[in-house]
């Protein structure tokens, strides 16, 4: 009985015994799996400030691009009126960089970034290039350092024409007038009546925009085209 009593004791103090040996290796797993759980999260952190700047950075561009096409409506709707050439307008060309960079920088505060740079009119094609930085950094994670990362993001955005100029229609061909009499018996001297001079209205102007017509008429500003119609408005890859 003696030693049967002895050996269990033996076998419960080898369990206790190795019981006592695991714990410190269940913490050591369980701290692992927390730090590497921590890290995933500080991944997953910084990935989320990256992609915030970078819909900043789109939307940034977006709206410099999309300005500048306003002012172009504007300018074609003038350049049909004075007459001028219309080729470079048509191309996205030809009126400076306007205010589109103020709205670059709007935006990109609205989306919790900075602009750090906005270069445009880029020629050709005619494209704004925004490069933005958050407002907030990464902030503390297991990772050192990333309390002042921040996210930087940097996006491009392309205005294309959609309309070309249309030829003109070929004039048809006038009938040789009949001769009339220079003057009658109640002193009509063949001036005919003077109902206005109409020599500086200024023509329509027909556009083939993406296989339509569309027509500017300067003596119809109300009519103009939306600008969406006129030129497109896009990231490029």
């Amino acid at each position: 009985m003696t030693e049967r009593v002895k050996a269990r004791g033996y076998r419960d103090g080898c369990r206790n015994g190795d019981a006592g040996q695991a714990f410190p290796i269940y913490l050591t797993a369980v701290a692992a799996l927390l730090f590497l759980a921590l890290a995933f999260f500080a991944v997953g952190q910084a990935g989320a400030t990256r992609n915030g700047g970078q819909t900043a950075a789109d939307a940034a561009a977006l709206a410099a691009a999309q300005d500048y096409r306003e002012q172009l409506g504007t300018a074609l709707l003038d350049a049909v009126a004075d007459g001028s050439a219309l080729e470079d307008l048509l191309n996205g060309r030809g009126i400076g960089a306007t205010g589109a960079c103020d709205e670059a920088t709007w935006f990109a505060q609205q989306n919790g970034a900075d602009v750090t740079g906005c270069e445009g009119p880029d020629f050709l094609p005619t494209s704004f290039t925004v490069t933005v930085k958050t407002q907030k950094p990464v902030g503390k994670t297991v990772i050192p350092g990333t309390e002042d990362q921040y996210g930087e993001a940097k996006a491009k955005a392309v205005i294309g024409p959609r309309c070309t100029l249309q030829p003109p229609d070929e004039p048809s061909p006038t009938p040789t007038p009949t001769p009339t009499p220079t003057g009658d018996e109640d002193g009509d001297d063949g001036g005919g009546s003077d109902d206005g001079d109409d020599g500086d209205e200024k023509p329509a102007i027909d556009l083939d925009c993406d296989g339509e017509t569309v027509t500017i008429d300067p003596a119809h500003p109300e009519l103009l085209p939306d600008v969406k119609d006129l030129f497109s408005v896009h990231l490029a890859d």
